[in-house]
C-alpha cells in the first residue's frame, strides 16, 4: 500500500516536535563516494527516504555490497567486489532520481566504463546534464548518448583538468569532485559550488584519502591519489526539510521544536525568518520556531547561490508570506520555473502576481527569457480549502503548509512524492496534531 493522497482539515496551528535525519542532498551522494574506496564505508544518520533506496539499490546492482548497521539509521557499504552491471537491471531505475548521473566517475576509475539511465527528479526548471558531461569530457571519458542513457568509457584513464563552471552547480561541482579525486594529476574548479552539502562531501572524501582544498574565491583544488579507503561519517541534518518546518509553523501560527536542526547551515534562513517575524531559539538539542502572535511583516527577498537564500527554502516562505501584512517580493533566480506552484495559492484564496521581469538585484541566468519567475505577494489572505495536485518535492511541500493553514477541507493529490525527501512524512504530521488522513491505493 502507498499513501497518495490526504484529505487535510486545516486551521489548526501545529504544534509538537519532530526529528530531522541526515540531509537528502548529502546522503545519497556520500553512498556513491563510497564507491571509489578499497575499503568499507560507514555512513550514519541516513534518513529512510526513497532517494536514498533508490541509490542503494543501484549500487547492489553494481556488486556493492549494502546492509545496516550497528543502528537503524546507519548504513554498511563494502564497495570490494564491483562489477558493470546489465543494462537492463539499470533500466528499471530510469526517471527515479538524478544522483545516478554521479556514478559516472567513481565507475569509470574502478571497472573503466559506465551506464547511466535516463534521469528523473523534479521538474522545477532546466538542470542540463551538459555541465556534467563537459566537465567528464575534460577528465578524459567518452560519452555515448543513447535513447536509453548514456554509456562512458576512459580508454587512456582520467586524468586532471582545469574546469570553470559558467554557474556554480551544484550536482556538477559534486561530479568534478566525485571523479577529480582519483583522476592523475591535479583539477582545479572555478566558481565551484559551496554549499554545506558539498563541504560535507569534501569531509567524506578527506577522510577516504582524498587531497582537496576549498580556497575563498569559490575554487576548489583537487589533487588526484592512487588508492582511497573507507570513511566513517554522520551526514549533517537536512537544512531544507528543517526550513520546511519552520515555514509550516510560522504559516499555522503554531510552534514547532526541529530536533537536530544545527543553526551554522540555517543562518541566512533564520535572518529571514526573524524578519518576517517569526522567532526561534537555538538549543543544543535543535531549534524551536514559533509564531509569537501579531503581524508578520511583509519582506523582499531574493534566492541565491550559498551563502544566500537557498532556492528550496522559496516555496515554504512563499506560503507564510500569505499571511504577513503589506506587500512582499520574491525574486527567484536559480530555477525558471519554480513559480508555477503560485497558481494553486492562488486557488486557495492567496494574492499572488508572478512576473517575468527580475523584482531584484542579484543577477539571474534566464531574466530576458520571459520566464515566470518574480512574485508579488500581497496579505494577510484568508485561505480556504480545495484540491490540489503536487507538482514536485518542495512545492508539494508547500501545498501541505497551505492546506494547513488554510480554513476547511483539502485534498491533495500525488503526496507520494514526499517519500523521495521527508522521512515519516505522515508520522510527523500526526506528532504536530494536523487533522490529515490518507487515502491508500494498491
Amino acid at each position: 500500500m502507498a499513501v497518495d493522497t490526504l484529505v487535510v482539515s486545516g486551521g489548526t496551528p501545529l504544534i509538537g516536535e519532530i526529528a530531522v535525519r541526515g540531509a537528502k542532498n548529502l546522503v545519497p551522494k556520500a553512498m556513491v563516494a563510497a564507491v571509489l574506496g578499497d575499503e568499507p564505508s560507514v555512513l550514519s544518520n541516513v534518513p529512510r527516504i526513497s532517494d536514498v533506496e533508490i541509490v542503494g539499490n543501484l549500487l547492489e546492482l553494481h556488486g556493492v555490497a549494502v546492509s545496516t548497521g550497528a543502528t537503524p539509521d546507519t548504513l554498511v557499504l563494502d564497495p570490494s567486489s564491483v562489477e558493470q552491471a546489465a543494462s537492463p537491471d539499470i533500466e528499471v531505475h530510469a526517471g527515479s532520481s538524478r544522483v545516478p548521473i554521479l556514478l559516472c566517475g567513481p565507475l569509470l576509475h574502478r571497472l573503466g566504463r559506465a551506464f547511466i539511465p535516463n534521469l528523473g527528479g523534479c521538474r522545477i526548471g532546466d538542470r542540463p546534464i551538459n555541465f556534467h558531461l563537459d566537465a567528464l569530457r575534460q577528465f578524459g571519458a567518452v560519452v555515448d548518448k543513447r535513447p536509453e542513457g548514456l554509456y562512458l568509457s576512459a580508454p587512456k584513464g582520467l586524468t586532471g583538468a582545469r574546469i570553470h563552471l559558467p554557474y556554480p552547480s551544484v550536482g556538477t561541482t559534486e561530479q568534478v569532485l566525485l571523479t577529480g579525486v582519483r583522476a592523475r594529476g591535479v583539477t582545479e574548479v572555478t566558481n565551484a559550488a559551496v554549499e554545506p552539502e558539498i563541504i560535507d562531501l569534501i569531509c567524506v572524501l578527506q577522510k577516504m584519502g582524498a587531497i582537496i582544498s576549498l580556497d575563498t574565491d569559490r575554487t576548489i583544488r583537487i589533487t588526484g591519489v592512487d588508492h582511497l579507503g573507507g570513511f566513517i561519517h554522520e551526514a549533517l541534518p537536512d537544512r531544507i526539510e528543517t526550513a520546511s518546518w519552520a515555514c509550516a509553523a510560522l504559516a499555522t501560527g503554531g510552534e514547532v521544536f526541529v530536533r537536530n536542526a544545527r543553526q551554522v547551515d540555517l543562518m541566512t534562513f533564520l535572518n529571514v525568518f526573524r524578519r518576517v517575524g517569526g522567532e526561534f531559539q537555538v538549543t543544543q538539542e535543535g531549534i524551536r520556531f514559533w509564531h509569537p502572535g501579531g503581524k508578520l511583516q511583509s519582506l523582499a527577498i531574493e534566492t541565491d547561490v550559498h551563502p544566500g537564500f537557498m532556492t528550496d527554502w522559496q516555496q515554504p516562505l512563499v506560503v507564510a508570506l500569505t499571511q504577513a501584512t503589506g506587500v512582499s517580493i520574491v525574486h527567484e533566480t536559480v530555477y525558471e520555473n519554480r513559480m508555477g506552484f503560485t497558481e494553486a495559492l492562488v486557488r486557495l484564496g492567496a494574492q499572488i502576481q508572478v512576473y517575468s521581469e527580475c523584482l531584484g538585484s542579484t543577477p539571474c541566468r534566464f531574466g530576458r527569457g520571459r520566464y515566470l519567475h518574480s512574485a508579488v505577494v500581497a496579505g494577510p489572505t484568508s485561505l480556504r480549502g480545495a484540491e490540489l495536485q503536487v507538482p514536485d518535492l518542495r512545492g508539494g511541500f508547500s501545498y501541505m503548509i497551505a492546506a494547513l493553514a488554510a480554513q476547511g477541507r483539502s485534498i491533495v493529490r500525488g503526496t507520494g512524492i514526499f517519500q523521495r525527501g521527508y522521512e515519516n512524512f505522515l508520522t510527523k504530521l500526526e506528532q504536530l496534531g494536523a487533522q490529515v488522513e490518507p487515502v491508500e491505493k494498491v
